[in-house]
């Protein structure tokens, strides 16, 4: 059942807030209202009215708890993520090391964070997936890789003299090592840098590299290169 529904402002970051616990989301609404570019259009109690409420509201973004009755956050994001693409699906979760992580970035969340973290992180990371950017914890990503480790492919498996997995082969050899460091977690900023490219360059290879592997953005990017065993976890 909806919870709070309100009339966005004009030219500000539309966030719906979907969590189980109401105190939660009075407590990021308190946080990110006070933010003049971010605006709470609604919120949801669990994944059907989340799904009922992104179709109403097209949020830019959606603030997604994973466990909630009914409809869990997983299912709710692939369904918003599959009928309205330019909605960003960004999961909060209590735990780092949470069994729905790799599917929630899987079914193409934008975004991982603990509901611990900062406002500070919770405000930038918001505006980081509404500008087209994916926000992944660095601490959950850690905890994730090294759960999912077992499932991961081996050595070995490229046909490919220089060891490339075949869905790798399209890529030049700059993409490649931007798409290594795009897994080690690194910025734009900071794969210029490791490069010594210009930050501009990097965009541009990042684009190129999610068109040519058909990824919706960063998130996915990284996955595949774990998936691929381009790199792998510590």
């Amino acid at each position: 059942m909806t919870d709070t529904e309100t009339l966005p402002r004009p030219g500000t970051i539309r966030v719906l807030l979907v969590d189980d616990q109401a105190l939660l989301r009075m407590g990021f609404r308190l946080v990110l209202e006070a933010e003049d570019d971010l605006d709470v259009v609604g919120e949801a109690a669990d994944g059907a009215t989340a799904v009922d409420m992104a179709a109403a509201l097209r949020p830019d973004v959606v603030l997604m708890d994973v466990r909630m009755p009914g409809m869990n956050g997983i299912d709710a994001t692939e369904r918003i993520v599959a009928s309205w693409p330019s909605t960003r699906v960004m999961i909060l979760t209590t735990f780092d090391l949470d069994e729905y992580a790799f599917a929630a970035l899987r079914v193409g969340a934008s975004g991982f964070l603990l509901k611990d973290a900062r406002p500070a992180d919770l405000i930038g990371a918001i505006r980081a997936v509404a500008s087209g950017d994916a926000v992944v914890s660095p601490r959950v990503t850690r905890r994730m890789l090294e759960m999912f480790s077992e499932h991961l492919p081996r050595p070995g498996a490229a046909d490919r003299s220089d060891g490339l997995d075949p869905r790798l082969h399209g890529l030049t050899a700059r993409e490649v090592e931007v798409l290594g460091a795009l897994a080690d977690g690194l910025s734009n900023a900071e794969i210029a840098e490791r490069f010594v490219l210009a930050e501009a360059t990097v965009k541009t290879h990042v684009g190129r590299i999610l068109a040519k592997l058909g990824l919706r953005d960063r998130v996915q990017a990284v996955v595949l290169a774990y998936e691929t065993g381009l790199v792998r976890p510590s």
